[in-house]
């Protein structure tokens, strides 16, 4: 079993991330795998970054991993772009994708919006690119967000016209892995927006950075309802801001929707964000700590992505060469 996933180096981190990627990628430690989670600086420069942010935006992506219990003698921490290999398969992958595969990608058209002969050729090809992530590492199982099905289902797609133009089983068609509860966590100020590190409203999201005082605050704040909870799942369905803080509850405390249900069926939010701040606190407020201690030494930082980065292209090497070889590449 090999995995693979990675964060884009673009902004902050937040709590979405957090339940939906990073305590994931703790958790798979205790599964017999190897595991390679990059900082994926090459996606997030399919859109324009400031040159003198994005270094620092790794680094803070890295040290969001140590901090959520990422242990990097366990898993390979690296940044994308320091393996060059990621960007050679890439290219040999453009000329195994077909056009109409990228383009029923819907992610690109909700990124380049009606402007789309402006974006990058980055941003249409980025599914391919990220193919290449997976199957450097020659990977079997990738856990993905809802928000990224479709990419995947792109690289099985290269995978299987790969080995059938070649006649070869070289590259392992890679599975989903379950994201589980907390997959998707909504902003707290629109319970039908996803938790996002681009809204403008800081109010809307709990950031990896925020102390005890902060998250507390944020908590209060939270958009809710003037109705009380109620004592089923099924009551939940038309109210996405009580759903919302129900799931956030339920995720940090590893229970489910119901189980908070059946303790705070029938009160209201005047009772329950108090408790809801409590948990997200207990659980948050140490990751907070831990991160900005890390953040005040970067040159831990750095010696971990420079030894995963040295590990990836180890990894990586021999399996380009193999890939050129197929291809009938010369060298």
């Amino acid at each position: 079993m090999r995995i693979l996933s990675g964060i884009q180096a673009s902004g902050s981190l937040h709590l979405g991330n957090y339940l939906g990627a990073l305590k994931k990628f703790a958790d798979m430690q205790a599964l017999d795998a190897t595991r390679f989670y990059m900082i994926a600086d090459l996606h997030a420069i399919t859109v324009w970054q400031a040159p003198e942010k994005l270094l620092s935006q790794t680094r803070e992506i890295a040290a969001c991993y140590l901090a959520a219990g990422v242990d990097p003698e366990k898993s390979t921490i690296f940044p994308q772009s320091a393996v060059p290999q990621h960007t050679e398969l890439a290219w040999l992958f453009n000329c195994v994708a077909r056009l109409g595969w990228l383009d029923r990608m819907t992610q690109f058209k909700d990124k380049a919006g009606k402007d789309k002969e402006r974006a990058s050729i980055g941003l249409y090809t980025y599914p391919v690119l990220q193919a290449a992530d997976i199957l450097l590492y020659r990977a079997t199982h990738v856990p993905v967000g809802e928000d990224q099905r479709q990419h995947l289902e792109l690289t099985r797609d290269v995978v299987k016209k790969f080995n059938h133009d070649f006649k070869t089983d070289y590259f392992p068609v890679p599975e989903t892995l379950y994201q589980g509860p907390g997959a998707r966590i909504m902003s707290l100020r629109d319970g039908t927006a996803k938790m996002s590190k681009s809204d403008p409203s800081d109010n809307s999201r709990i950031n990896l950075t925020d102390d005890a005082d902060t998250i507390a605050g944020k908590i209060k704040k939270a958009k809710s309802d003037m109705d009380a909870l109620p004592s089923e799942e099924a009551g939940l369905v038309e109210r996405p801001e009580a759903k919302n803080l129900v799931g956030i509850y339920a995720a940090l405390s590893g229970i489910t929707n119901q189980a908070v249900l059946d303790e705070f069926g029938g009160k209201g939010f005047g009772a329950f964000k108090p408790a809801l701040a409590d948990v997200v606190v207990g659980k948050m407020a140490p990751i907070s700590e831990k991160l900005r201690t890390l953040l005040n030494d970067p040159a831990q930082i750095d010696a971990v992505l420079a030894r995963g980065a040295e590990t990836a292209r180890e990894a990586a090497a021999p399996v380009v060469k193999d890939v050129r070889k197929i291809f009938g590449l010369w060298g």
